[in-house]
């Protein structure tokens, strides 16, 4: 049925963005040094303090974080419901925060499906025309069609039959159901979740999840906000909110024994370099300068056997590191890495001088290392 509902649209040419993780795409949200401050009496209130990062097609991302975090915050910038004080948001290349309001709201209808976590359906309108609502705003469909649509996606949910029901007649979980119907009335690409399970007990939010991976597979994207750390762990990958700034969810993996504080700004000092396949990362025997992280690939340490021959002797992927001990020694590389040769490899690097001084900050983490 979501076959039916979702067709993959044709390939747009562009140009090829290199990011960690990205694999090669350009990105279809882009965050660039977005800062979100609130005044109030009390003085300004920093919420999001210049947060970089990329959402790239098909991906289905999680947003997670301690309350106050500015996960919210975040994808209200996204949506344009709540504007930056500085920074861009680039969303299918429109600069979102350049919008006016009322051209923002029928670009919001279009192109993004929006899930909140206490449902916001109109309380007097039945399910069905709840989600023929945004089709009505935006002018999308025939009168006809879009009772056809509605009850394609009530049907795709699994509530067709209470089609003329009103909101408070079902339960939360199902109010939710057709809150992400309403989502999709438009077709739209990107969908984004602000704790769409928070109210919801966990056998209903497996269910609403699994919804969310349908619709992946069928090639949305989605962000979502959440709480729950089962489920963060089944999406393609989480972006770390701590006080407003992103850390890498490779070094909170790599290095959980950090502070926050110390994770945030060994994010910032991170380069992304990418390796096509085959290529050599770092040579055997040559001074140790960087320490790195895989955040997507393979790579391969080899060693020099007899008569200067090369032999694989094992294979790192996705959270694994390497350079560390080096750094910490002072010695030669043990090893040449490289990417493999079946597929490119994309790293993250710090460099030496940075990783002695993160060392010397964290005596858990040098010890854990030693």
């Amino acid at each position: 049925m979501l076959k039916k509902l979702f067709k993959r649209k044709e390939a747009v040419t562009s140009t090829t963005v290199v990011d960690a993780g990205g694999n090669g795409n350009k990105p279809v949200i882009q965050l660039r040094n977005l800062v979100k401050t609130y005044t109030s009496v009390a003085g300004d209130f920093p919420v999001l303090k210049g947060i970089d990062a990329n959402i790239y097609h098909g991906e289905f991302v999680a947003v997670i974080g301690r309350s106050g975090s500015g996960k919210s915050t975040l994808v209200n910038m996204i949506t344009g419901i709540d504007h930056p004080t500085a920074g861009d948001v680039i969303v299918n290349d429109q600069a979102v925060h350049a919008l006016n309001e009322s051209d923002m709201a029928e670009w919001r209808g279009r192109n993004l499906g929006i899930v909140f976590q206490f449902f916001q359906l109109l309380p007097m309108l039945s399910l069905i025309e709840n989600i023929m609502l945004p089709m009505d705003f935006c002018d999308m469909y025939t009168p006809r069609g879009r009772k056809e649509r509605a009850l394609e996606l009530l049907r795709m949910v699994e509530l067709e039959e209470h089609a003329n029901k009103l909101p408070s007649t079902i339960s939360g979980g199902q109010q939710q159901r057709v809150a992400i119907a309403r989502a999709l009335a438009n077709d739209p690409s990107i969908i984004l979740a602000d704790e769409p399970t928070g109210n919801l007990d966990s056998k209903t939010a497996e269910v609403v999840f699994g919804i969310f991976e349908e619709l992946v597979k069928q090639g949305k994207t989605i962000l979502m906000v959440t709480h729950d750390s089962s489920l963060a762990r089944k999406v393609t990958r989480t972006m770390l909110l701590v006080d407003g700034e992103i850390i890498n969810e490779y070094v909170s993996k790599a290095l959980p024994l950090l502070t926050a504080r110390q994770m945030v700004k060994v994010t910032q000092q991170l380069l992304p370099m990418h390796f096509e396949a085959g290529a050599t990362i770092l040579h055997e025997g040559e001074p140790g300068n960087k320490f790195y992280i895989i955040t997507g690939g393979k790579a391969e340490v080899v060693l020099k056997g007899a008569g200067g021959t090369e032999v694989v002797v094992s294979q790192m992927g996705q959270g694994q590191y390497f350079g560390e001990i080096e750094i910490m020694r002072g010695s030669h590389n043990a090893a040449t890495i490289r990417a493999s040769e079946y597929s490119p490899v994309d790293v993250v690097a710090m460099e030496r001088e940075a990783m002695i001084e993160l060392m010397k900050e964290s005596k858990a983490t040098r010890e854990a290392i030693e």
